[in-house]
This record gives structure tokens, sequence and C-alpha cells, in this order.
């Protein structure tokens, strides 16, 4: 079973600069058409300063966290072997671009078992910002542990 101590633990804040290759790859891998994810010309026609990031990015994103960051999960009972990721989803204040550092602030805000105790749902919630200390998104995604 998962230590449910682990509900309001914040974890190590960690911060990711993405840059226009990494935005385009990123794009091209999930089947973005729109040039204004790959193409400079058209992000700065459509009024963008630089190629924005595609909304669901902030998730690979969090990839980008030092291994050293994980250690919570094994003092939380967590086994990475029985561990899905269950949902994701983001809200969204201002946008961001290449070059942007992003600054990752993620919180362990619930952790609950379903199908009697044979599932721990964990949900963890990130703010976003910027290099400026603009407010730019939140994330928030369960991962699911299998306990049996």
């Amino acid at each position: 079973m998962i230590d449910k101590s682990i509900i309001g633990l914040e974890l190590p804040p960690f911060a990711h600069t993405p840059d226009a290759n990494q935005l385009r790859f990123f794009a091209k891998s999930i089947g973005e058409t729109d040039p204004i994810y790959s193409e400079e010309s058209a992000a700065k026609e459509a009024g963008h300063p630089g190629l924005p990031l595609p909304p669901t990015y902030f998730f690979s994103a969090e990839m980008y966290r030092p291994a050293s960051h994980g250690e919570w999960r094994e003092k939380a009972g967590i086994t990475l072997q029985r561990l899905l990721h269950g949902e994701q989803s983001f809200t969204f204040h201002r946008m961001a671009y290449a070059g942007d550092t992003l600054h990752y602030v993620t919180k362990v805000v619930d952790a609950y078992d379903k199908k009697d105790g044979a599932l721990t749902f964990v949900v963890l919630a990130s703010k976003v910002t910027n290099q400026h200390g603009e407010h730019i998104a939140d994330v928030r995604k369960s991962m699911v542990h299998r306990n049996r």
C-alpha cells in the first residue's frame, strides 16, 4: 500500500528551457501539422515572438526532472514497475515559447485507493511559471499504482 502521508509533499522544483528544435521534434512526433509549431516565419506571421510550445509539451517537459527527484516515490512505497500514467489535464494562463525557462513547482495533492486497495491513485499538481515569474500553466496528473 502507498503511504498516504505523501499528500501535501512538495517535490524539489526544477526548470527546463526548450529550444526550437525540441519543439519541432515534439510537434512532429505528436502529428501536429500547424506550421506555427515548426516554422518560425509562420509563428511570427501569426503574431508570436517565436515557436510556441504545443499545448501538451508541458507533460513531456516534466520528464526533464532530475532522476534524484524520484526518491519520494520509493519512500511512499511506489514501485515503478507497478506504476501507470492515469490521466493528465492542463489549465493554460499564457503562452510559452522556445527559449522560455519553465519553472515547475509540484505537489502531491491526493492519494486514494480503489478496487478494495488493489489500486492507488496518486495525484500531482504542478504550477509552471516562466523566467519572468509569469504563471504559464497548471498541470495535473494522476498515476495509478497496482498494489497486488
